[in-house]
């Protein structure tokens, strides 16, 4: 074959490479799958190029035999013997790292502690670390602000993703806008995407944070202002494993790129290495060692990553053929996870349930996102998605629907605490179901007012007493009462000279009915709002124009005072 051919055949190829390196810009390192794979089509090609000219004649006897390899010229055999050791080499490392053999490296990726959960889990008066808001409602928020936007809407949309960040030991999901098609990139590519939107998973505020210069290397980008693109080609030998969107401390957007290593054989145990965070503005990338990332980072280990270590944990601690057969003390988390502050890391919570799959937990684990570190408690009961269920259940005529819960701390009592959305997404109500007896249900409008309502069913059980840290004691005058029919019953409000409201059921004291305007109460009460409060009892009263205070019985401290 004249040389000319192979001189085209070889421009061909290195093009068609070069193209396939730009469009897929896979890692250049052994510990990836993928270079492996791609290496082995570079070598088959080479070797057929090189060879083929004794193919021509080979295929013209009627097929190629094994005995005609040794015909082939020397290049042709070299990359052929290269693409046989690319197979094997393959095979040898992924069966080194298969769990079949290293079950016990597996499990030990993440080291887990046990702990006690009335001892380490602080109890709650009332949610500020804990992301209530799950990401599909997030969603919602964000579209919402930036439908209200006529000069934003119009060109950009919100990244479907949000990442859970903590700023100032606080909740807050972020998201960027992204280009909505390629010709509105094309049109915007000089100015870049104006802004980003925070959600706040608490009081569900939405708020569009417009930058002084627009963001150009985004997920959203085409060609080389698209981030994976332009992160992959500036560390061509990292692993990178995904992207998501942070501010820093001061409200600067950055994209945060976990890096990976291998932690079993040649490709098994995939794990976190360091990050690679780009300023999404001026495209500067700087690479941080998992030791030395910076403070403000919250998302270092994805929430997916640390469930599958865990699960590698729970799982493989008795070895491979435990897990598969006999399954003695294996256990796995379940399908979902939420996210609490501590501090000013962000850690994922969920439960950890048997392998045997049925309806209960037998404990739950935090999980850092900065470290790894994972923290194990042991406590028997409901699995989230069957208190999900008792929550949606004490309001079903409604037709809300539960985000997934989260665990606190009430009384020393487990709690699942989450949100009850209506089918548009809005935050209707907040629900609090007990971990080991989820008959015990609170729902309400407010959270102060469903803690009060928990604690009050709490102790109607007799599991708690009352805690005289939430009770207060006032003497007021009677300004008016009403009586007002609510789903659960008729309420009474009782409204005092200073404006003050003070609320009880009145299937719980009928002696309500006696009070007028004018009369003056002692009454022991629990704060639920800034003005609203939940009588617990009435120590002693005067009715309007007596001399004399009269005394009322004393009630038990389960149950509400009459007069």
């Amino acid at each position: 074959m004249k040389k000319s051919i192979y001189g085209i055949l070889a421009l061909v190829f290195l093009i068609a490479v070069g193209g396939y390196y730009y469009a897929t810009f896979p890692p250049i390192n052994i510990h990836e799958p993928m270079f492996w794979g791609t290496l082995l089509v570079i070598c088959i090609a080479l070797a057929v190029i090189f060879g083929l000219r004794s193919l021509r004649g080979m295929t013209g006897r009627g097929g190629v035999h094994l005995s005609d390899v040794k015909k082939f010229p020397l290049l042709a055999k070299f990359f052929l013997t290269l693409a046989v050791l690319v197979v094997v080499i393959y095979i040898g490392g992924s069966v080194a790292g298969s769990t079949i053999f290293r079950a016990r490296t597996y499990a030990s990726l993440m080291p887990v502690k046990n702990y006690e959960f009335s001892e380490d889990i602080e109890e709650s008066n009332k949610v500020t670390d804990i992301a209530l808001m799950d990401t599909e409602s997030a969603r919602k928020f964000g579209n919402r602000k930036i439908g209200s936007l006529s000069d934003v809407v119009s060109q950009y949309e919100v990244e479907a993703d949000y990442t859970q960040i903590s700023i100032q030991g606080h909740p807050m999901k972020v998201s960027s806008l992204k280009y909505a098609s390629f010709f509105k990139w094309w049109n915007n590519r000089g100015k870049g995407i104006p802004g980003y939107v925070k959600v706040n998973p608490i009081n569900s505020e939405a708020e569009y944070v417009p930058l002084e210069h627009g963001m150009k290397y985004v997920p959203s980008g085409y060609f080389n202002d698209n981030l994976q693109r332009h992160v992959q080609l500036s560390y061509p030998t990292k692993i990178i494993s995904g992207y998501h969107f942070e501010i820093d401390d001061e409200g600067k957007p950055f994209y945060i790129c976990p890096t990976m290593k291998p932690r079993v054989g040649l490709f098994g145990g995939m794990d976190v290495n360091g990050v690679i965070i780009c300023n999404p503005v001026d495209g500067k990338c700087d690479y941080y060692a998992v030791d030395q990332i910076p403070a403000w980072v919250d998302c270092v280990y994805a929430g997916k990553l640390l469930t599958k270590k865990y699960d590698w944990f729970g799982t493989l601690s008795g070895g491979f053929w435990n897990s598969i057969i006999g399954q003695k003390g294996c256990k796995v988390t379940t399908d979902d996870f939420g996210y609490k502050i501590i501090g000013d890391d962000v850690w994922a919570y969920t439960g950890v349930t048997s392998v045997n799959g049925d309806q209960s937990n037998i404990g739950f684990v935090l999980m850092n996102q900065r470290t790894s570190e994972a923290k194990y408690y042991k406590v028997s009961g409901a699995e989230e998605h069957s208190a999900m269920e008792s929550a949606q259940g004490a309001v079903q005529e409604k037709r809300y629907k539960a985000s997934f819960p989260s665990l606190i701390n009430v009384a020393g009592q487990p709690t699942y605490i989450m949100v009850l959305k209506d089918s548009g997404g809005l935050v209707k109500m907040y629900a609090m179901v007990n971990v080991e007896q989820y008959n015990i249900v609170a729902t309400a409008t407010s959270q102060t007012e469903v803690f009060a309502k928990y604690r009050k069913m709490l102790a109607s059980a007799g599991d708690v007493e009352t805690s005289e840290e939430n009770l207060k004691e006032k003497t007021v005058t009677v300004e008016s009462v009403q009586f007002v029919d609510t789903e659960d019953g008729t309420m009474v409000y009782v409204k005092d000279t200073e404006h003050g409201v003070y609320k009880q059921a009145f299937k719980d004291n009928e002696d309500l009915i006696r009070i007028s305007a004018g009369d003056v109460l002692v009454v022991e009460y629990e704060q639920l709002t800034e003005d609203q409060n939940e009588i617990h009892q009435i120590r002693n009263f005067k009715f309007a124009g007596d001399g004399e205070a009269a005394s009322s019985p004393s009630p038990a401290p389960s149950s509400p005072s009459g007069l």
